[in-house]
């Protein structure tokens, strides 16, 4: 695993500021409307945009990335959990859905993109290896959805459908754009609410207050992707 150029999708301030406090050297970019940071990691030349919140704002910035000539495009952020997930635990999905995509109605399965691929999958290597370096297993399918959830029914409608063991607002969107341009992708999140009544404070408690906890695991992460020493 040699990448000469890894990018980094980041939506939420409160993710990135305290990430981009443990990087050396940092340069400031600048991509469309988005800020970001260049820095040089062992073998490798990485860039970290800051994309804003949900689908399109994540698909922007990975599209720009891949084609500014990333080999390899890494997320962090928190999710909701469902199932039986645990707030506080970090989660390895391997599947992405858009669970907001709906054509139903014209005969098609949910989810599902018409004469397009619509389940998506994370590049099995750089799992293991995320894997390995947090102790963490990997697995289970994270939904997609230009909303934050925060309601009990739908939460079980999640988990039961999709069995799905998290949602957020960014991953599929990121892993749609990497499936369209063949690059590899690896996404660490960090359960930080069980997408039920009380979510909306928990979420906000845990970005507030613990967003060093996740930067400093996807730093881990990123060190040995990159075979930066430490």
């Amino acid at each position: 695993m040699n990448y000469k150029k890894i990018g980094i999708v980041i939506a939420d301030p409160d993710e990135y500021h305290p990430f981009v406090k443990m990087i050396a050297d940092a340069k400031q970019i600048k991509v469309f409307n988005m800020q970001g940071i260049s820095f040089k990691m062992g073998e490798s030349d990485v860039s970290a945009l800051l994309c804003g919140i949900g689908k399109v704002n994540a698909a922007t910035a990975a599209t720009a990335l891949v084609s500014a000539g990333c080999e390899a495009i890494l997320n962090f952020g928190l999710s909701g959990g469902l199932g039986n997930s645990q707030k506080g635990g970090f989660c390895l999905p391997d599947t992405f859905l858009e669970h907001d995509f709906d054509f139903t109605d014209l005969g098609y399965k949910p989810c599902e993109k018409p004469w397009q691929e619509y389940i998506y999958k994370a590049d099995k290597d750089l799992l293991a290896l995320f894997s390995e370096t947090l102790g963490v297993k990997p697995g289970g399918t994270a939904v997609t959805g230009d909303s934050f959830i925060c309601d009990e029914q739908k939460s079980k409608e999640l988990s039961d459908n999709f069995s799905a063991s998290s949602c957020d607002m960014e991953t599929a969107a990121i892993a749609s754009v990497c499936h369209a341009a063949g690059v590899p992708f690896a996404i660490l999140r960090r359960i930080s609410d069980d997408a039920g009544d009380d979510a909306i404070d928990t979420y906000r408690d845990v970005n507030t207050n613990e967003g060093d906890v996740l930067g400093n695991a996807f730093l881990k992460c990123l060190k040995a992707v990159t075979n930066a020493e430490g």
